[in-house]
């Protein structure tokens, strides 16, 4: 099968070119170096990427027999591989290899080369199956495979050697140490790999096995992010289980900050659609025009900087979940668009002819009370019936005092992991929070014990780190009564409990009050003396913080309470240097 030999390297047709494309020793050797690479490289059982190894070897030397030996930490051998035997004979390679000369390899960290094996003590034990029957000279050489400093195996090759003055050794011996050297390195991240997967298998039973023994025999579900042990809450878990069953449309009615996007989620990943996409959208932070593409996508040339077709939410969310929050405050013109997508399930993308048909499941969310708008004309009738199938209220923290601390302490959790601290909350601590009204429900508790946690001057958190304790906190403005300003707003006092008769759903927000806005939404010139609420000093400032804080901090849905635009409340924001909460 040889068909050029040079001094000992060689190579065969099917492995390498034409002997004019290899002009010396050294250009053959580096056409096996990166023969034998891409070998190492596949993925595959060590053992048999060490035969594979010694098969491309013998296409780039000239040998009889090759081995490849791993030691174990006695430096006994633990895989052997062996090539140039016939079946008879490698029956087991473990047998077919030289100990004492593979002993002085590994001792001496240094390669061996015999030119005659028959007339060398370390061969003694080499009984003549071994050598092969041939009456010609043997030749033998053996490299050390290391893990550092650290032998780990050996490569060894022998030859028939007639006397021929063109072999050289030494330039076989330089190959077959990059080979070896190669082979480690594959040795050393098989080894890593093999210990990665043995730990991650034991981490793996012992967490299977601990939750299988504290967990009862029949396990909720997990819901992700939704803490709580209140009768309120759990009342609405339950429900929660045994809507998403179902694919009916699930309207989440609630107060600003109730966590309706967390019972939406849930929603979906406890339903059979659980491995299809959940996609949300809040539809009061967008207008209509830019609404509609968003919920039904647009093609290229749709309208201006439509540059390429793109699919909308109906459709990324098919055989999924769509959420949709705050759809009360869709227009009336959109509303009748999304009837019919709700009635048939298709619709056309913006600028397009084609009719798409989709099989989403929808959950929908609002703070508003719908019945009052259908019967004020604000919302479809014909629309609030089929998007309230299934309705569940969600508890406002106020109705689920139980759950303050715990989630407190779970934001305070959250506080620590992020910025590296150890901060804990205190009786005192404990005490100011289950007082606090927050009407700003869970959101606003997060913010609070962020804040608190942010300014605390010690690892405990008192009572006197609270900014309501020094009359600092914005939003308790809210409830504890007016506040002296220099305009006409008015700041409403904490709401009475509304009677459970009134209306189907809770009241999601306070009795209306009296706000000043302008007369019109005017563009705003960018000068420091433009007064965009039409109000001067802090008059205007309390009354632009109050628009924020009851749209929950969404700019669109300031806007709308103010008759303004959002450009415009945006300048005032930065007017009046007032930071944007983030939920």
């Amino acid at each position: 099968m040889i068909s050029s030999t040079r001094d000992g390297l060689n190579f065969t047709s099917h492995h390498a070119p034409d002997s004019n494309e290899f002009s010396n020793r050294a250009e053959i050797a580096l056409h096996g170096v990166y023969e034998i690479s891409k070998i190492l490289a596949i993925p595959a059982r060590l053992e048999t990427t060490l035969s594979n190894v010694l098969k491309l070897l013998s296409s780039f030397l000239e040998m009889r027999h090759g081995t490849i030996a791993l030691l174990d930490a006695d430096g006994a051998p633990k895989i052997v591989v062996g090539l140039g035997w016939n079946e008879e004979n490698a029956k087991t390679h473990f047998d077919r290899i030289p100990e004492r000369a593979i002993g002085q390899i590994v001792t001496t960290k240094m390669p061996v080369v015999i030119e005659d094996v028959a007339k060398n003590p370390l061969f003694a034990d080499w009984s003549a199956s071994e050598r092969g029957k041939t009456d010609s000279r043997v030749s033998f050489i053996g490299v050390p495979i290391k893990e550092r400093d650290r032998v780990i195996g050996t490569l060894t090759i022998d030859r028939i050697w007639d006397g021929r003055a063109d072999f050289r050794f030494d330039e076989d011996v330089r190959f077959l140490a990059m080979i070896a050297n190669l082979v480690g390195q594959t040795v050393r991240l098989h080894d890593v790999v093999l210990r990665d997967r043995e730990r991650l298998m034991t981490e793996q039973y012992r967490l299977e096995k601990e939750l299988s023994e504290s967990a009862p025999a029949e396990r909720e579900p997990r819901l992700k992010g939704i803490i709580g042990e209140s009768d309120a809450i759990r009342s609405v878990l339950d429900k929660i289980k045994i809507v998403a069953r179902s694919n009916s449309t699930v309207l989440l009615r609630g107060e600003s900050g109730t966590g309706k996007e967390l019972f939406a989620r849930a929603t979906h990943d406890l339903s059979p659609r659980k491995k299809g996409p959940f996609i949300k959208l809040n539809c009061a932070a967008l207008p209509e025009s830019v609404l509609e593409s968003e919920l039904f996508g647009h093609e290229r040339g749709a309208f201006t900087g439509a540059m390429a077709q793109r699919k909308g939410r109906f459709e990324l969310a098919d055989r999924g979940t769509l959420f949709l929050d705050e759809i009360g405050e869709i227009s009336p013109t959109f509303q009748a668009k999304l009837l019919r997508v709700l009635q048939e399930g298709e619709f056309e993308r913006v600028g397009g002819m084609r009719t798409l048909k989709v099989d989403v499941r929808l959950v929908a969310a609002t703070n508003k009370n719908l019945e009052d708008a259908v019967a004020r004309g604000e919302f479809r009738a014909d629309l609030y019936y089929r998007i309230n199938v299934v309705s569940i209220s969600l508890p406002a923290l106020r109705d689920r005092p139980d759950d303050v601390y715990i989630l407190a302490r779970e934001f305070l959790r959250r506080f620590n992991q992020e910025h590296g601290t150890q901060l804990a909350l205190t009786s005192s601590a404990k005490g100011v929070l289950e007082e606090c009204y927050f009407p700003g429900n869970v959101r606003e508790l997060e913010n609070c014990v962020r804040r608190t946690a942010t300014l605390a001057k010690d690892v405990k958190i008192v009572a006197d780190d609270f900014a309501c304790r020094h009359d600092e906190c914005l939003s308790s403005t809210l409830w504890k009564g007016p506040i002296p300003t220099s305009g006409s707003l008015k700041i409403i006092a904490k709401p009475a409990p509304q009677p459970a008769a009134r209306t189907p759903v809770p009241e999601p927000s306070p009795p209306p009050r009296e706000v000043e806005v302008a007369p019109q939404a005017n563009s705003c010139p960018q000068s420091d003396s433009c007064s965009v609420l039409h109000g001067e000093g802090q008059s205007e400032r309390d009354r632009l913080l109050e628009a924020m804080e009851t749209a929950g901090w969404v700019q669109a849905k300031a806007a709308r309470l103010l008759n303004l635009t959002p450009r415009q409340i945006g300048y005032a924001l930065r007017k009046h240097d007032i930071p944007i909460k983030r939920f």
